[in-house]
């Protein structure tokens, strides 16, 4: 008997951090099933994967201000769900945001969150395929608040300008 081939399944999700001082901090939710993991959900119809991540993103955790960086990469996994083979593929993009207060998404079954550092974050996360990308999107994040990159511009010290 043939083997069936596996549905294929697209989605696409955001790692938001927040600069606390010198350092990152990254967000992370506690889903349906009770782990810690990742905002991310199925593209609607014509969407890109970076529109996608942005509003499951936004609707996954109630934050509205979120600043895209750039994606990070696509990973993917097998599964099986209600009898059907399922070969999944999540596109990740880098998220920052500066202000707001996050409301997990109770009606699908997001009941907490927590903000960590890269180490933290890394042990709290329930799903391994997910650290690889958790640790990429660190090493954006340390360079992007390294370089203060994505801040906005100080006005100039009128003081120091008077000449």
């Amino acid at each position: 008997m043939a083997k069936r081939k596996a549905e294929r399944e697209v989605s696409a999700g955001g790692i938001v951090f927040r600069r606390f001082g010198t350092e990152a901090h990254f967000l992370l939710i506690k889903d349906s099933y009770r782990h810690w993991g990742l905002p991310k959900g199925h593209l609607e119809e014509e969407e890109s994967p970076a529109e996608a991540a942005l509003r499951e993103t936004g609707e996954e955790t109630g934050l509205d201000s979120l600043v895209l960086h750039g994606p990070i990469r696509i990973i993917d996994w097998h599964f099986r769900f209600r009898g059907r083979a399922i070969h999944k593929f999540c596109h990740f993009f880098l998220f920052e945001s500066p202000e707001g207060e996050v409301v997990p998404q109770l009606e699908e079954g997001i009941t907490d969150h927590q903000w960590l550092p890269i180490d933290k974050a890394l042990d709290a996360l329930s799903y391994d395929n997910a650290r690889g990308v958790l640790r990429r999107a660190g090493e954006m994040a340390r360079t992007l608040v390294a370089v203060g990159a994505g801040r906005p511009k100080k006005a100039p010290d009128p003081v120091a300008t008077e000449g």
